[in-house]
């Protein structure tokens, strides 16, 4: 075998220090190694875009093997196949001369074949007396063999962004469907909010859909759709909570307010299932609480508070919470309007409006008072955080910042 030699390229194709590590390597393929040739053509046709190689360079790799007699490639074989052109322009469906000759160099630079250039260029091979190979020059397929494992990785990381694409794209098509027609049907019969709005937030959102799209794109669109959809909902709660309060007779119980004196310590806001604790009168008259967003898409919202959490860092709701209590103390708003919009809004949601007063609080005189007003809009039915968060999404890609 002659994989452990270097070679330069005949006539003026330039040799690269890569192309000379390339060939070094092969001299480490492990002895006695061999791989089923067309599994690795699949992988390496899986793997294309990332290997820098279009369907053309494959469909001369498949010439190439088609040279090659045996299925398998093996370490103790003679690997280098040695065509003429005219030979492997035909097996490559007729393609032009100079077209071939592109498409080999680029299989050359994405390490797949190597050259094996005679002294003056022509492709043969030398035979012993016994009418063995002796010597060849031609394409060496050697590092086809040497690449196998990394091409079958490589076509299966491609497969399973193919599918994580696939699934994505699903979820947000149902998504969408779901946003447009709950939008429609609150139009529709007349439910009370600003759903022009929201449809015109949905409307742009739909507007950022590319036409190939990318995971991560996709991704970052679902994520939002399936923000905008939860607002919604908590819209759409609260229409019903409302019509249901107006025939409660607790409605006039909805102040009552929690006997116990705030704890000294506010490592998280306290919950209702803690003992002692009585719900205020809003979450007496909901069957549940109001949806908290999605963590991410908070965070997206509002990165500031990321420096409040621990270590620098937000991982979870409970350390978004503590976070929480932290800003509450920077902003001035004081342990029991804080707990006033735990107990109304949920633990989460509270947090989460701590958050997005601390992005604009240049613009708040009182942060203490603001969270108050939201707390009583809250109860009333009057306020949702989704067009806050919405907002501040949309402020931060319009002025290009990145967030957290």
């Amino acid at each position: 075998m002659q994989t452990g030699n270097v070679t330069t390229p005949f006539g003026r194709r330039p040799v690269t220090l890569a192309l000379v590590r390339r060939q070094s390597e092969l001299a480490d393929i492990q002895p006695g190694k061999a791989a089923d040739k067309w599994k690795i053509f699949r992988d390496a046709s899986a793997a294309m875009h990332a290997l820098g190689i279009q369907s053309n360079s494959l469909a001369v790799l498949d010439a190439l093997l088609s040279f090659y007699p045996d299925n398998e490639l093996r370490q103790d074989d003679s690997l280098i196949v040695f065509p003429s052109n005219v030979q492997l322009a035909l097996r490559a469906h007729g393609m032009a001369g100079a077209t071939l000759r592109r498409h080999i160099a680029a299989l050359v630079n994405a390490g797949l074949i190597v050259r094996r250039d005679s002294a003056n260029g022509k492709r043969y091979a030398r035979k012993d007396v016994a009418g063995e190979i002796e010597t060849a020059f031609g394409f060496d397929l050697s590092p086809l063999l040497a690449r196998c494992e990394e091409l079958a990785l490589l076509a299966q990381q491609v497969m399973a962004e193919r599918a994580a694409l696939r699934k994505a794209k699903e979820s947000l098509t149902i998504c969408r469907r779901d946003v447009r027609k709950l939008i429609t049907a609150a139009m529709e019969e007349g439910a009370d909010g600003n759903w022009e709005a929201i449809e015109d937030i949905y409307i742009a959102l739909v507007s950022t859909i590319p036409r190939v799209p990318t995971l991560s794109t996709i991704e970052s669109i679902l994520d939002e759709m399936r923000m905008l959809q939860t607002e919604i909902l908590n819209q759409l709660n609260m229409l019903d909570n409302s019509m249901n309060s107006s025939t409660n007779d607790a409605h006039n119980e909805r102040h009552i307010q929690n006997s116990k004196p705030e704890s000294p310590n506010e490592l998280e806001p306290r919950s209702e299932k803690e003992q002692g604790a009585k719900p205020s009168a809003y979450r007496q008259q909901t069957s549940q609480p109001i949806k908290a967003f999605p963590l991410g898409m908070v965070l997206k919202a509002c990165p500031a508070i990321a420096d409040y959490g621990p270590g620098g860092t937000i991982d979870s709701w409970r350390d978004l919470m503590s976070a929480a209590v932290v800003v509450r103390s920077v902003l001035g708003v004081s342990p029991t309007a804080y707990q006033d919009a735990c107990d109304v809004m949920g633990p989460e949601n509270a947090a989460a409006t701590v958050a997005c007063i601390l992005e604009r609080a240049n613009f708040i005189n009182s942060a203490g008072g603001y969270l108050r007003d939201l707390t009583r809009r809250t109860e009333r039915g009057e306020f949702s955080l989704g067009p806050m968060i919405i907002a501040l999404v949309k402020a931060r890609a319009t002025t290009g910042v990145k967030a957290g």
